[in-house]
């Protein structure tokens, strides 16, 4: 083979490559992806996750193009994170607009990342109705009532919605069968936040692994403060109890025990947000909630009966129902 036959090959080999490319990005092509808040980290690693894999197809082409990056800018964390991350998210080729509405021209769905569950309600109406399928990052809410309404309102608008957080599908827990499930020993980092009735603000993480593996019927719960760390002690239907221990001081982590009627079963470790993200694209793509509004809602429930022991000074208080 002569130099100019090489050449030619190596040419068409290199325009064959881009083309195939180009074609495997379009049969990949999703919709457009907002994000309203820039005060949370997962902003930035949700865009660096979609965004590195839009070609090859894992998240299905969808990718994020736009963001507003109010948040809260109230909360001391938050006054930081906002102009760090909106450069940052700049930098991965992301439009920063000024306003929700400016936002919601650019996008299809939207990923809600304010880490305020104060301005959740007010930031989804919007959302919801110019009917942008939504997936709200934990918190859903600061408080039972307004969780509720932002159910009624995604009824309102006949838009789909969900919130969940990615501890739901630490490893080991998607092969629980609830039906056999007695009990559980949780534990994840519960930093608190003033604003914040105490779980919502990170401690919704072990919450939410709790109710994955425990079911929504809980009875009732009390709660252990210290300055270092809680302790939730809660009753289910059927007799069943779980705890949840919630840390402040040493090692952050997150896993638990689960025991069943025929084993005991020790959850892996957090591996990312890669399962979460996944679920999202799905939602995304069939508007099939993963994670039902009442689960949501009695998550909720939970924490506010457990902000409520800890005032009453760790006495029994009963959810309702």
């Amino acid at each position: 083979m002569n130099r100019k036959d090489f050449v030619t090959m190596g040419s068409l080999a290199a325009m064959s490559l881009l083309v195939n490319n180009q074609l495997m990005a379009a049969a990949f092509k999703g919709k457009r992806i907002g994000i309203v808040g820039l005060d949370s980290s997962h902003a930035i690693a949700f865009t660096n996750e979609l965004n590195a894999n839009l070609a090859n197809g894992t998240y299905k082409g969808y990718q994020v193009v736009a963001a507003y990056p109010m948040g809260s800018p109230s909360i001391p964390l938050n006054a930081k994170r906002i102009p760090t991350f909106t450069e940052e998210i700049k930098k991965l080729g992301v439009e920063v607009v000024d306003s929700i509405p400016a936002l919601l021209k650019k996008v299809d769905v939207v990923l809600l990342e304010t880490n305020d569950g104060n301005k959740h309600l007010e930031q989804a109406e919007l959302i919801l109705k110019a009917k942008k399928p939504l997936f709200i990052d934990k918190p859903i809410a600061n408080s039972y009532e307004e969780a509720l309404k932002i159910f009624q309102l995604a009824e309102k608008y006949r838009t789909p919605v969900f919130s969940s957080s990615a501890l739901r599908y630490i490893p080991g827990i998607d092969n629980i069968d609830r039906t056999k499930v007695l009990g559980a020993e949780i534990y994840s980092p519960a930093h608190t936040e003033p604003s914040h009735k105490d779980l919502y603000w990170y401690g919704i993480h072990g919450v939410e692994m709790l109710f994955t593996i425990m079911g929504t019927d809980c009875i009732s719960v009390q709660t252990q403060h210290t300055t270092d760390a809680d302790f939730y002690v809660a009753e289910w239907s059927g007799n069943r109890i779980a705890t949840l221990r919630g840390t402040r001081k040493g090692v952050d982590g997150f896993g638990g025990t689960v025991f069943t009627d025929e084993k005991i079963i020790t959850l892996g470790a957090y591996q990312g947000y890669a399962p979460l993200l996944q679920r999202i694209i799905s939602f995304f793509e069939t508007g099939e909630t993963p994670v039902a509004s009442t689960e949501t809602l009695a998550i909720c429930k939970f924490i506010d009966a457990a902000y409520q022991s800890r005032l009453n000074g760790g006495a029994k208080v009963f959810l309702k129902i």
